[in-house]
Parts: C-alpha cells; structure tokens; sequence
C-alpha cells in the first residue's frame, strides 16, 4: 500500500506540473494572439473614416479570449484539485492577460462608435453648409432684385423729373 501512495503522490505531482505548464502555454497563446503595440498606433487612411477602420482592425485580440478561456478551465482544474503549491502568478497574469482583452474590447467598441458617429457628423455639416449656401444665393438674389427694383425707381424718377 506505501508504494501504491508513493506512485499516485508521484502521478498527481506530475499532473500538476503538467497542468501548470497547460495554463502556462495557453497564456502564451494568448498573448501571441494580441495585436502587435505599432500596429495599434500606427495605422494608415486616406481620411478619418479610413483610419478608424484601420484601428477597428488593428484592436482585434483574435483567438485570444480562446486561448484565456482554456487557461483559465486548466487554472480552475488545478486550483480546485490543490495541484499548484503557489499559483499566485498564474492568477496574476490570468487577470492581466483578461484585462488587456477587456481594454482591447472597449476600445474597439468606442472606435466602432466613432465610426458610425463621424460620418453622420459629417453628413450634418455638409447639410448645414449647403443651406448656408443656399440662404446665401437666396439673400444674393433678393439685394439683386431689390437693386434692379430701386434702379427702376430712379430711372422712373429721373422721367418724372425731365417732364
């Protein structure tokens, strides 16, 4: 029986470490799938729609929240089972790995706010400025009219006064 002990503290030390380094790998993973740093500061378009598409893209964490998904259901297998003798880092950086998802996400989000919101922006000025421009042509032809109207009343007032 002492050897029967002695096998299964050896197998679930084993399992232990292997679960360890599975959590390990699929944080690696996950941080391999977050966008490159350059990428999301640097980003090209030919104007403002253009470049918030590029950093929609750019912000995209790919299989990341996967692979943090399988590293936490490994981290949760052996925290339960107590297979880890200090699994503080691993924690650590589970929660690092999730909240730069999160800021990745919400950033995201608030660039495909902006993406929507822009154009309509956009679409208001151009409205604006044409009904400035209209108002304009208006006004132009209304002191047009009204220059030909007092032109008229001074030629018919010249005629009334050579009579």
């Amino acid at each position: 029986m002492g050897q029967s002990t002695f096998d299964d503290d050896d197998l679930f030390g084993e399992a232990a470490a292997e679960t360890r380094a599975e959590v390990e790998s699929h944080l690696e993973a996950a941080r391999a799938e977050l966008p490159d740093p350059d990428s999301v500061w640097e980003t090209e378009g030919d104007n403002v729609l253009g470049v918030l598409n590029g950093l929609k893209s750019a912000l995209d964490a790919g299989d990341a929240a996967d692979h943090l998904r399988q590293a936490k259901k490994a981290y949760v297998l052996g925290e339960r089972a107590d297979a880890f003798e200090d699994a503080d880092d691993l924690e650590a950086a589970i929660d690092d790995v999730a909240d730069l998802i999160a800021d990745l996400e919400d950033a995201a989000a608030d660039v495909a706010d902006l993406t929507g919101t822009v154009p309509a922006i956009r679409g208001a000025l151009q409205d604006a400025a044409a009904d400035d421009a209209e108002d304009a042509d208006d006004a132009s032809d209304a002191d047009d009219g009204a220059d030909a109207s007092a032109e008229a009343d001074d030629a018919a007032e010249a005629e009334e006064a050579e009579e």
